[in-house]
């Protein structure tokens, strides 16, 4: 059995065997977009990974034939002092599962490479900063905790190399403590990176996830491997993520999170906090014209929104992933109906594409204007809908407290460590990131109000302090996920009327089901889908 596949226009598989990153990426090919050099190890392979416990039989040669392939592509060598080869080794199961898996990036920055890294650049910094990356986040894959690199990749003066060089020896020291090193070999790096992937698949947090979203824990995930885009390689280069519409409202604008001179990770784990997509049109014009063309491509290729995550280095637009957006609620309702009316979609179409639990999420809680609320802090909406519950500041205080009333999860930032506490909470704050970053993207996913992006927000073990104020954990508050406001107490709570699009969209089940007596929208659009999908 072949356990490995390239990722390029010509490969057939089903997004069952790739994954569906994977599968993404072949789209992305053949649509003629940027998209990195690399081959995908194959969920077949995770299977059989979790059934013994061990990479399969065949594996090791594949992956030395695969790599030899790349290095020859690319010009490049995997821990070589000359012209060195960096990787990225990512997750991709059939089923999206947002941050619940391992992602080592700059696998196979040695010391010896980094070095090379270093003269071929002539940036010291850029190279320790890549090595930096490259140690805490396999170092956190493998120890299983998070292990943060703190404020040494924020891009400071270009004498600071010493301040890098003492993060990367404290993540060594970090692992020396827990028994674990990372080898120095490239190649062994390689298949370690491989099998912490798989392994990441029976983690406590994606298990969890799973659970709450009735994927089968037999699938499995494919470990894809990419040559590495610099995000962080200078003042021209980025990274970001992309919707091609506004998935808070529908609208026909691109939408998303970008950050300079930095990789991806931070955009995803909320560590830092994002500037809009807009800011990438005056910063870096040509990317955002890239980028626009390749959102219109892809939505054109899926008849339906998309969501890209994207690197741009010196200047140059690389896409890392693809998928249709996946809108809830009214997002949906106008997407569905603006596709039906742009002739993209039939008017059936659009009615089969929203169910009965879409409409759940239609008509969208606020706290009331005239409720006088009083407002502890302000940040970023990420999904809509209101939460009312009492402060926990931890996991653990999370899933404690839940046990006795709805909590509301305050983090300086989440990550996939923090999945039990997400699950019992009713909604979630976080000092930091964006509308991308994994508290939004994870809590959209299971459809909970979300405040991210919180200015001047302080969270310790037992209390969280805004404005001058400190409030206790326990503390009874309500969250806006469309305001973006944290207010203390429980103000005064409305819903929106029904718009113009659910309107029309219901105008069309009652057309479909030839039924206009007054009933609750749910049974409309289930008479209509009854009528559509016969049987």
């Amino acid at each position: 059995m072949r356990w490995i596949r390239p990722i390029r226009a010509r490969t057939e598989e089903s997004a069952e065997t790739l994954g569906a990153k994977a599968h993404g990426l072949v789209v992305l090919h053949r649509l003629g977009l940027p998209v990195p050099a690399g081959f995908v190890v194959t969920v077949e392979a995770c299977r059989a990974f979790l059934r013994t416990g061990r990479l399969p039989d065949g594996l090791g040669g594949e992956l030395a034939t695969a790599l030899g392939d790349l290095e020859a592509a690319t010009g490049r060598r995997l821990g070589g002092a000359r012209a060195p080869l960096a990787l990225s080794v990512r997750s991709g199961a059939s089923v999206s599962m947002p941050g619940m898996m391992n992602t080592i990036l700059n696998l196979g920055l040695t010391a010896e490479a980094s070095a090379g890294l270093a003269a071929e650049t002539g940036d010291p910094r850029f190279a320790l900063n890549s090595r930096l990356r490259f140690l805490s986040t396999f170092a956190s894959a493998i120890i299983g905790t998070d292990v943060e690199p703190g404020e040494a990749l924020e891009r400071k003066p270009r004498d600071d190399e010493a301040r890098l060089i003492g993060a990367i020896e404290a993540v060594e020291d970090l692992l020396r403590r827990h028994g674990r090193t990372i080898p120095e070999d490239a190649g062994r790096q390689l298949e370690l990176a491989v099998e912490t992937v798989f392994s990441s698949w029976d983690t406590p947090r994606a298990h969890t996830y799973r659970e709450l979203h009735d994927i089968p824990h037999d699938l499995g995930t494919a470990a894809i491997v990419q040559t590495m885009v610099y995000g962080n390689r200078d003042d021209r280069s980025g990274t970001g993520v992309a919707f091609s519409r506004d998935p808070g409202t529908g609208e026909d604008v691109p939408f998303g999170d970008v950050l300079f001179g930095r990789q991806g990770d931070d955009v995803v784990s909320g560590r830092s906090t994002t500037r809009p997509l807009r800011e990438l049109a005056d910063r870096e014009p040509a990317v955002w014209t890239a980028l626009i063309d390749a959102l219109s491509r892809v939505e054109g290729h899926y008849r339906d929104a998309c969501y890209v995550e994207f690197t741009f280095q010196t200047g140059e637009l690389w896409l890392l992933q693809a998928r249709p957006g996946r809108f809830t609620g009214a997002a949906a309702v106008r997407l569905a109906t603006d596709l039906a009316d742009e002739r993209v979609i039939t008017r059936h179409e659009a009615l089969l594409r929203i169910s009965p639990r879409h409409l759940h999420h239609v008509r969208t809680p606020r706290i009331a204007a005239s409720a006088q609320a009083d407002i502890l802090a302000r940040g970023v909406g990420a999904c809509p809908g209101v939460a009312v519950g009492r402060i926990a500041t931890t996991t653990d205080a999370a899933v404690r407290m839940a046990v006795d009333g709805p909590v509301v999860l305050v983090r300086p930032e989440t990550s996939p460590h923090d999945m039990r506490g997400l699950a019992a909470a009713a909604g979630i704050v976080t000092a930091r990131g964006g509308p991308a970053s994994h508290a939004a993207v994870v809590a959209r996913a299971m459809g909970k109000p979300a405040v991210v992006g919180v200015t001047g927000l302080t969270v310790d073990v037992a209390s969280v302090g805004a404005g001058g104020r400190t409030v206790g954990e326990g503390t009874l508050v309500t969250i806006d996920g469309t305001s973006g406001e944290v207010a203390l107490g429980s103000p005064a709570v409305t819903t929106d009327t029904a718009d113009a699009h659910l309107r029309r969209l219901l105008a069309w089940a009652d057309a479909v089901s030839g039924d206009h007596s007054e009933r609750d929208e749910a049974r409309r659009l289930n008479a209509a889908h009854a009528v559509l999908r016969p049987g």
